[in-house]
C-alpha cells in the first residue's frame, strides 16, 4: 500500500510541486469530518443530491434523464426518513465561516436489502479529491464489523469506475424507469469475506 505522501511524491516532478500538492491536499481535508447522519441535515442532503444530479455531464445521460432523476430537491422529510431507515454518513466541511454537507453515503440494513448501497453523492466542486473513497471506506469498515458478507450497488456510468476501484465486480446491467425515462446502470457486488 502506498501512502498519500508517497503518492504525491511519485506524481510530482520536483520537491516544490510535491510540497504544494501535499499542502493543498491537507488544506482540503483538514476541515472535513465524517459523521453519522443527523436529521438536522436532511434539507442540506436534499439540496446536495439535487445539485449533484443536475451537474452530471455524461453522454449517456440527457437532460430529460437528469430531470426524471431529480427535477427539484426532495423534501427534508423524504431524506430524513430514507437515511434514518439505513446506516448513513455525511461528509461535512467544518469550516466555521461556511459549514456545509459535501457528501453522503448510505447502506440498507434491513434483511431483504442488507448491504445495498443506496446513495453516494459528493458535491460537484469537491469531486475527484478522494472524498467518495473516504465515505466508502467508512461504510465498508462498518459493514465488516457488523458481519456483512457482501455489499452491492446499482452504479451509474459515472460511478462504475469508482466502484471497480473499490473491488466491486459487475454482475449485470441494471436500469430504472423514472418518469418515463430509462436510466441505465450496472448492478455490482463486492464480497467482504
Amino acid at each position: 500500500m502506498i501512502s498519500l505522501a508517497d503518492f504525491f511524491w511519485l506524481n510530482c516532478r520536483n520537491t516544490h510541486q510535491h510540497k504544494a500538492a501535499l499542502t493543498k491536499f491537507m488544506e482540503n481535508t483538514a476541515n472535513q469530518s465524517i459523521t453519522p447522519f443527523s436529521p438536522q441535515y436532511a434539507s442540506n442532503v436534499s439540496l446536495l443530491v439535487h445539485e449533484c444530479i443536475q451537474h452530471i455531464d455524461h453522454p449517456r445521460y440527457t437532460q430529460a434523464h437528469l430531470d426524471a432523476w431529480s427535477t427539484a430537491p426532495r423534501s427534508a422529510r423524504h431524506w430524513r426518513q430514507r437515511l434514518l431507515r439505513s446506516q448513513s454518513w455525511l461528509l461535512l466541511n467544518n469550516d466555521p465561516s461556511q459549514p456545509e454537507v459535501i457528501g453522503v453515503i448510505n447502506v440498507e440494513t434491513d434483511f431483504n436489502h442488507r448491504g445495498y448501497i443506496d446513495s453516494l453523492y459528493i458535491s460537484p466542486g469537491k469531486q475527484r479529491q478522494g472524498l467518495a473513497g473516504k465515505l466508502y471506506q467508512t461504510l465498508e469498515q462498518w459493514a465488516i464489523t457488523q458481519g456483512y458478507h457482501a455489499l452491492s450497488v446499482d452504479a451509474s456510468y459515472l460511478s462504475k469506475g469508482f466502484f471497480l476501484k473499490q473491488g466491486f465486480q459487475q454482475v449485470q446491467p441494471s436500469y430504472q424507469i423514472t418518469k418515463g425515462q430509462v436510466i441505465n446502470g450496472f448492478y455490482m457486488k463486492k464480497d467482504l469475506t
